[in-house]
């Protein structure tokens, strides 16, 4: 225990010395309590999203991912041809981002859709409410565990259609297909944050799927066209379009990957923002806010309606 002797204070002519006590045992014993807090946090997170990692293998969601890109990015690359040099990598590359709009948040919504509201009708919350874990990391579990499935099934299924274009046009295409690759992945997260914010706000799955495919309906094909009309009919500032393109994952996608290829052109709503000023890394940070503030948002909404019936 040490002391620390503070100024003299004066109170109605007597002189007072205040004195601080400070207990160095306590502060360790504080740290040494906020350090086991932190593991214990890690460890029952990492628990739950390995177990949620052993489901998705089991139901076969991984081979089913790693399949269905596989798949959708080897029929772009038979109908996009190989023309040769820069101009035909960027065409084909092109396609399968324009692939990965599409089929990407699809696969992450219906993956996802289930994440807190599949549970909690089989029982399985039920079985987690008697441990000692809190709402907030079931949900953190459940989400890791399904990202990283979702992740891995994107990084494989693109592995072999970017490998091909890798052969036929040379290892300098490797950043483009790296940025492609990591955005499609960025993407899949979002929507997958997404879905489970979706899921806690309904009490049934069927309710869930279809408020799932209604959000892929926006934000996939309704808002860029919305957005296009109205680029169209009104003069609108630099700002206003910023915004429209940030308030959509697959628009901040399309401007970020389609700008890295040199094909700003050719994408919808992309078209129309070569005059926005939108850097690259603006562009990440708002694709990382789309996968970190439904998270959030869906923690707060899991602890403050009591979704998930733990304790």
């Amino acid at each position: 225990m040490t002391e620390s002797q503070s100024e003299p204070q004066t109170d109605g002519g007597t002189t007072v010395t205040t004195t601080t006590v400070t207990d160095p045992e306590s502060e360790s014993a504080t740290a040494s309590g906020l350090r086991t807090r932190v593991a214990l946090a890690t460890r029952q997170v990492g628990s739950l999203a390995a177990t949620e990692m052993r489901l998705g293998l089991r139901r076969r969601w991984a081979i089913i991912l790693i399949g269905l890109f596989a798949a959708f990015g080897m029929l772009v690359l038979t109908f996009a041809g190989s023309a040769p040099g820069p101009a035909g990598f960027e065409r084909t590359a092109a396609s399968l981002a324009m692939l990965a709009v599409y089929v990407v948040p699809l696969a992450a919504l219906a993956y996802g859709y289930d994440a807190v509201v599949g549970p909690a009708e089989s029982g399985w919350l039920e079985v987690l409410s008697a441990l000692p874990v809190t709402r907030t990391r079931i949900l953190a579990g459940t989400t890791l565990g399904r990202g990283v499935v979702l992740v891995g099934g994107v990084a494989l299924g693109f592995l072999i259609p970017g490998a091909i274009l890798v052969s036929e046009y040379g290892t300098s295409t490797v950043p483009a297909l790296a940025t492609l690759l990591l955005a499609a992945a960025a993407l899949g997260l979002a929507f997958l944050a997404v879905a489970v914010a979706l899921s806690t706000l309904v009490r049934e799955k069927t309710h869930a799927l279809g408020v799932a495919l209604l959000a892929w309906v926006w934000f996939v094909l309704v808002h860029d066209l919305l957005a296009l009309g109205v680029v169209a009919a009104f003069d609108l500032s630099e700002g206003a379009v910023t915004a429209l393109v940030l308030a959509n994952p697959t628009s901040v996608y399309r401007v970020l990957v389609l700008g890295e290829l040199g094909a700003g052109g050719t994408g919808g709503f992309a078209s129309v923002l070569s005059a926005a000023g939108l850097s690259t890394r603006l562009l990440a940070v708002a694709l990382a806010a789309w996968v970190v503030v439904p998270v959030v948002a869906a923690a707060a909404l899991v602890r403050w309606r009591g979704t998930i019936a733990a304790t």
